[in-house]
């Protein structure tokens, strides 16, 4: 074979091989890219993903830490929660020291209480220790008798420091941190309040320290030198009639220029409060449902009050007070009690008794009562016809024209009586009061 044709023969495998591996690095070259960007972008999530670890971590410990700030509140609420339970549990066990030392140093063992005495307090330290001073200047001979409590609805520290001071009366604290609800749209929920503060006391009273009677004052009040004669009197009425509800030291109309006899008791249908006694069998019927009403049952009040109620600034106005309050005569006549016959206060006894000096007194009629009653010698009868009419009446008179629960303010059967010009008394007859008494009208 020529050499020529040889050569060539050899120069076509060789072309072949080039070809061959120019192909095989053009297909390693785009395998390498294609590694590259399969790397990269491996590499770009592993970033990304090793970034949003990181970021998770970061919140987790933010947690941890907002969590271990969270248990170190616990921990420190739960430290504190212990802390005031411990108070709480001091405090009440000096309440009971304090209430067992005061009953032991203020009952004697062989005196037989005729009754507890409690003032109602709840924010005026100034005038709780004007009534206790009062309670003590006439108590002292008869502090057995008579064993003086405070009674604290709430925490004021004045209140409780000034009736802490006395040792001779036992405090005790109403704390009542339970929502007030009115039984009726518009009605003051202080009334509820008080009344929760009322049931407390005397539940206590009657059914821890076991009381057969108590009296209730308010923290504006001052007594009378007979006040305790005269409830020491009233409690054998309690006893015997279960028709009379309370007795009251209080009488609303009993301005100066109203009253005159210190010696006149009255039954009534309307509950004068301000200084008044109860039994604890008559508590075991009100406790339940208090403070509902009286199921009809009556009170007695006196002619000249017992109690003298200073308390301006807890008046809603001003002007009521200056009007019924300030001039309230309190008694300074001594009373011998215990000679006194009160069993003309007794239910069917007083019914006579009151229809009778009803009926006596010359009737009135028309228009200028006030007048006409001026000139007339005695008593005098006036009729009213409702509520209205006898607002007017009162009014012109000058005594109190309020009504409650469809009664006026002392009244017996719808009669209310007080003085005019001294020893004359006025009778304001309601239209039934007549034939509720028994009384023919000429």
């Amino acid at each position: 074979m020529l050499p020529e044709n040889r050569n060539r023969k050899m120069a076509i495998p060789i072309c072949d091989i080039r070809w061959l591996l120019l192909a095989a690095a053009v297909a390693f070259i785009f395998i390498q890219m294609r590694l590259f960007a399969t790397q990269s972008e491996y590499a770009d999530r592993v970033a990304a993903a090793v970034e949003a670890e990181n970021h998770c971590t970061n919140q987790m410990r933010l947690l941890i830490d907002q969590i271990s700030m969270q248990q170190g509140r616990i921990v420190a609420l739960e430290d504190e929660k212990k802390r005031r339970d411990e108070e709480c549990g001091q405090l009440k066990a000096l309440v009971k020291d304090l209430e067992r030392r005061g009953l032991e140093r203020l009952v004697d063992k062989v005196q037989v209480p005729v009754a507890a005495v409690v003032i109602m307090a709840c924010n005026r330290a100034n005038y709780l220790e004007r009534t206790i001073n009062s309670v003590f200047k006439y108590q002292g001979s008869v502090a057995s008798k008579y064993p003086l409590f405070v009674s604290q609805d709430g925490s004021n520290p004045q209140v409780k420091s000034k009736a802490l001071s006395y040792d001779k009366l036992t405090y005790m604290q109403h704390l009542d941190f339970e929502p007030v609800h009115a039984d009726n749209p518009g009605e003051l929920t202080a009334y509820y309040k008080i009344a929760r503060h009322y049931k407390w006391a005397l539940d206590n009273l009657f059914y821890k320290h076991n009381f057969s009677r108590v009296i209730i004052l308010e923290d504006d009040m001052e007594i009378a030198p007979d006040f305790f004669d005269y409830f020491e009197a009233a409690a054998d009425l309690l006893d015997k009639d279960k028709s009379i509800m309370a007795v009251s030291s209080w009488n609303d109309n009993g301005q100066k220029q109203f009253v005159h006899d210190p010696y006149v008791l009255y039954r009534s249908d309307f509950f004068p409060g301000l200084g008044w006694m109860l039994t604890r069998t008559t508590w075991d019927e009100l406790s339940p449902k208090w403070p509902k009403n009286h199921k009809g049952r009556q009170f007695i009040r006196p002619e000249v009050c017992r109690t003298y109620n200073f308390g301006e600034h807890g008046s809603s106005l001003g002007q009521f007070f200056q009007q019924y309050l300030a001039p309230i005569k309190l008694n300074d006549v001594p009373v011998d009690w215990k000679s006194r016959d009160l069993s003309y206060l007794i239910k069917d006894n007083y019914e006579k008794y009151f229809a009778e000096i009803v009926k006596k007194a010359t009737p009135v009629h028309g228009e200028n009562v006030v007048l006409k009653a001026h000139d007339i010698e005695g008593d005098v009868r006036i009729e009213y016809k409702d509520q209205s009419h006898f607002e007017i009446i009162a009014r012109q008179f000058g005594i109190f024209n309020e009504w409650k629960d469809g009664i006026p303010r002392t009244a017996y059967k719808g009669v209310v009586v007080f003085r005019y010009q001294t020893p004359r008394r006025i009778f304001l007859v309601g239209p039934d009061s007549l034939r509720q008494l028994g009384i023919k009208d000429p």
